[in-house]
């Protein structure tokens, strides 16, 4: 389950491959509710729900580096600025996964929007809602991120050839 010198162990795995699907999942159900005309209550649920599980598992994922200690270290012959950059990364994806999280419940919270999910009433507006502006423009940079992040992975898969996929579990070290 723990990390070695050149592999995460699969605890790590499965909550990277876990969080990144919840990510995608609750970023289509956001793009859909940003687009739609009215906002139902099925999409708004599962938004908030998978939004609710991005959160713990970043979390979980922080308490077990912290508990398990280890990760493999950056390929040696990397240039020193491309490990700052995935550092940086890494740091602003956990961060911005986190008050993503935050600001869509605050979203809820402030906008009224338990009390009708409670009740069965409609729904509020909540494009005005200040926690959702934030939310929004932050999920624009999470797409940026995220864009480094998987385009990085593939530059070291398929540029470098260094196989960095394998110590996610994609393929042989």
């Amino acid at each position: 389950m723990k990390s070695t010198s050149t592999r995460y162990g699969s605890m790590a795995i499965t909550i990277h491959w876990t969080s990144a699907l919840a990510v995608v999942l609750a970023f289509i159900a956001g793009l859909a509710l940003a687009n739609a005309a009215t906002v139902t209550v099925p999409l708004l649920v599962a938004h908030i729900v998978l939004g609710v599980s991005v959160l713990l598992l970043t979390l979980l994922r922080i308490v077990w580096w912290l508990a398990a200690g280890d990760r493999p270290p950056l390929p040696a012959d990397q240039p020193r600025l491309q490990q700052v950059a995935a550092k940086t990364v890494h740091t602003l994806l956990y961060v911005i996964l986190i008050v993503m999280a935050w600001s869509g419940i605050a979203t809820i919270v402030t906008s009224g929007a338990i009390a009708a999910l409670a009740s069965g009433a409609s729904l509020p507006d909540f494009s005005e809602v200040l926690p959702r502006l934030a939310h929004g423009i932050m999920s624009k940079v999470l797409l940026v991120l995220l864009a480094g992040h998987i385009g990085a992975a593939l530059y070291h898969q398929f540029i470098r050839r260094d196989r960095l996929l394998a110590r996610m579990g994609i393929g042989r070290a």
